[in-house]
């Protein structure tokens, strides 16, 4: 038995994906929330990276009869910086009101933490075993002495939902938090990553599962 329970264990970290959800909110005042007009906004510095994210953002959206945009369509050189970026929407509101945008999904890098995996697997795996070892792995010298490791890194990335409405500031509808395990196959990872955006939406009943 307890050969069996280690096996599932392994599978369970093997099998995991390499992006996790972690926190998640959704306002209680937003009950009957289906959002027509979706402004998507990527914040990266990276503009090939943010318009590659909001294109497929959009393009998952389009295909549930919801008409998104691409921010870096709409505002180039805006939605940079994350702790710039609400203070910017909330400069443009008006103008986006007038277009009939009146929701804007806005996915933005929180974090990013440095690892090492010593282990000699893979980042995803060692990710899983540090976490589900944490304080076993870290009273063991021979784990942490080990001359083969490889360095990954580990983004903390948060989507959120705003309505807006005319004269009055954006209102929260939704978020969700992410950890997004070594993404070294930034296309792949922008697929999956949307894919589990889009999972969250319909599980939190914000957009329709039917195509």
């Amino acid at each position: 038995m307890r050969i069996l329970y280690l096996v599932s264990i392994v599978f369970f970290m093997v099998s995991c994906s390499a992006i996790k959800r972690s926190d998640r909110w959704k306002n209680p005042e937003f009950t009957e929330f289906n959002p027509k007009n979706i402004l998507v906004v990527g914040v990266t510095p990276d503009f090939e990276a943010r318009s590659n994210f909001e294109f497929v953002l959009v393009k998952a959206l389009n295909a549930r009869n919801i008409n998104a945009i691409q921010s870096s369509v709409v505002f180039e050189k805006l939605f940079q910086d994350t702790t710039k970026t609400e203070e910017e929407i909330e400069a443009q509101i008006h103008k986006l009101l007038t277009v009939d945008y009146n929701t804007v999904l806005i996915s933005s890098v929180k974090g990013v933490q440095e690892n090492e995996s010593r282990s000699g697997a893979s980042p995803k795996f060692d990710y899983n075993l540090q976490r589900f070892l944490g304080s076993y792995l870290a009273s063991r010298d021979d784990y942490f002495s080990q001359d083969d490791y490889k360095k990954y890194k580990v983004f903390y990335v948060e989507t959120a939902m705003y309505t807006l409405k005319k004269g009055e500031e954006k209102s929260l509808v939704w978020y969700e938090t992410y950890t997004i395990i070594d993404p070294s196959n930034i296309a792949e990872i922008t697929d999956d990553y949307v894919k589990v955006i889009i999972k969250s939406m319909e599980k939190e009943k914000l957009i329709s599962t039917e195509k």
